[in-house]
């Protein structure tokens, strides 16, 4: 009994040339076409022809036909580099005591507008609400505190778009959320969120700046003002 001719074949993968194509295999083939074009190693009517060829072709062997002659094909890519972030500066000495009390017990504390925000800011929401909105405020120190504890209440913070956000906290049947936040400017003010949430809700996150908020109010109101309009606008700028 031959046993080879009952033992089960490898199969052999297809070579690459007849692997299907892909829209990234079709983008790549036609940068190619166009940088030949800009060369002048190709006339108008030739890439047209190709271009059109390339978004016909099924299989990556009858794409690379497409470029055999041109030597861009023929050069080895390399991987892509990438610049290293830029250095985030590390949590600075910050006092125990705080600079500012927002507190809230059965109601509601807000901070907002043109105000100068502290080292060290505590938020306390107990069945209660708390807004501080640092999207105005004038920034003396470098690193910034907000030390949060909400029982039963919603504690909620807003950062200018060109500072960091950091955040470290949890929540015990409630709610913790950071949306973290890298400043393009290394040395911009870096705004550190740290607290728990019982039963309650701790959240911070950027908001859009005041230029963009008030264009996006005038619009609106036109719209509302002609009847067409549902309040999307402000929707979307108070995300």
């Amino acid at each position: 009994m031959d046993l080879h001719k009952h033992a089960p074949q490898a199969q052999t993968p297809p070579a690459v040339a007849e692997l299907r194509a892909s829209d990234a295999d079709r983008d790549r083939i036609a940068d190619i076409l166009r940088d030949a074009l800009a060369e002048g190693r190709l006339t108008a009517e030739e890439h047209a022809e190709r271009v059109e060829e390339v978004y016909l072709a099924k299989t990556v062997g009858q794409l690379d036909l497409l470029v055999q002659d041109l030597p861009a094909a023929h050069q080895r890519r390399q991987p892509p580099t990438f610049a290293p972030a830029p250095e985030r500066t590390t949590r600075a000495y910050i006092p125990a005591d705080p600079d500012d009390n927002v507190v809230a017990v059965f109601s509601s504390a807000v901070r907002r507008g043109r105000w100068r925000a502290g080292r060290r800011i505590h938020a306390y929401a107990v069945f209660g609400s708390v807004e501080i909105d640092l999207s105005e405020s004038l920034f003396e120190h470098q690193q910034i505190l907000v030390k949060a504890l909400s029982v039963f209440g919603s504690i909620d913070v807003r950062v200018p778009e060109n500072v960091s956000l950091r955040g470290t906290g949890g929540g015990v049947l409630g709610s913790f959320e950071v949306d973290h936040l890298d400043a393009v400017d290394p040395n911009a003010p870096v705004v550190h969120v740290e607290g728990w949430s019982v039963l309650g809700s701790i959240e911070a996150r950027p908001k859009r700046g005041k230029l963009v908020a008030d264009i996006l109010d005038r619009v609106q109101r036109k719209i509302d003002k002609v009847g067409l309009g549902d309040g999307s606008l402000r929707k979307h700028r108070d995300r």
